[in-house]
């Protein structure tokens, strides 16, 4: 667990009980303050402007794959990777109390949840799928507005801050749903070398044979595990891209010197994180939340 001071805000994609808000809980506590925003645009606006200190955003998960947009927010506005969390996301269906499934005729959430719960409907032709700006959102509507007939797809937290009763659990399609979080700020965390063993980076490669596989042997040379690759076009030049790469190592000291190496080997080197490893910590949550 990390903390943040009583002063610093962190802004998060959606509101209370959302699944960001519960990462952004596990990560730091519980005595928090959250900027809610209704995108990741905005998210990274209140970083820019100085409104909050810290930022939690999605950028992975193990159904739907990398966030892509989410990579191209975080490299153009220069913002650093400073952590990261992985959390086992499960989506609840949940409604006014004295209800059952036979009462629903319209549930709500992220269009992601939709998806992620589509098969869950083929039984119930008859309710109709609406999207909404977040899980804990259509449920803090449904609270506020007290709608019967109506049922969100959010996390047992957002079921317990808004008093919806869970009448259908764990209704997404694949039942081990994680997402990773990263943790940013407008300046690096500045962590002590002995606790950082991961990093992302971006890369460009010159336009010649073999460059992209240079570089993936000077990563193996060095011992580092490549845990992630992925490729973006470069909106400035067609037909180039870019490449955002996860490593984990053992060494820092290794790890520089493949950095040394690797400013030489490419047309262009970005770190942009370097941060503790939390896949195989004690923080990873395989709770069902």
């Amino acid at each position: 667990m990390y903390f943040c001071t009583m002063n610093e805000k962190i802004a998060i994609q959606g509101t209370q009980g959302s699944f960001h808000y519960q990462a952004a809980e596990a990560y730091f506590g519980k005595d928090i303050a959250v900027i809610e925003c209704r995108n990741f645009d905005i998210v990274v606006k209140k970083l820019l402007n100085g409104e909050a200190q810290w930022g939690v955003m999605a950028i992975e998960n193990s159904i739907a794959g990398a966030i892509l947009p989410n990579y191209a927010l975080i490299d153009r506005n220069n913002l650093h990777i400073t952590g990261e969390y992985y959390m086992n996301i499960q989506h609840h269906l949940m409604a006014l109390g004295n209800q059952t499934l036979a009462d629903i005729t319209e549930v709500r959430s992220h269009y992601m949840a939709l998806l992620q719960c589509k098969d869950f409907f083929h039984d119930y032709p008859d309710i109709r799928l609406v999207e909404s700006p977040d899980t804990a959102e259509a449920a803090r509507q449904i609270h506020l507005q007290q709608l019967k007939g109506v049922a969100a797809i959010a996390s047992v937290s957002a079921s317990e801050l808004y008093g919806l009763p869970i009448i259908a659990e764990s209704i997404q399609t694949i039942k081990r749903n994680a997402t990773r979080f990263v943790v940013l700020k407008t300046t690096d965390a500045h962590l002590p070398k002995r606790d950082i063993n991961k990093a992302t980076l971006k890369f460009q490669v010159y336009d010649k044979s073999g460059s992209l596989a240079t570089v993936l042997n000077v990563l193996r040379d060095y011992e580092m595990n490549m845990t992630k690759i992925q490729s973006l076009p470069v909106i400035e030049t067609p037909w180039k891209y870019a490449f955002f790469v996860d490593v984990v190592f053992d060494s820092y000291a290794r790890y520089q010197q493949a950095m040394q190496l690797l400013d030489i080997m490419t047309e262009e080197l970005k770190v942009l994180g370097e941060y503790k490893n939390r896949l195989n910590s004690e923080s990873y949550s395989e709770s069902i939340i």
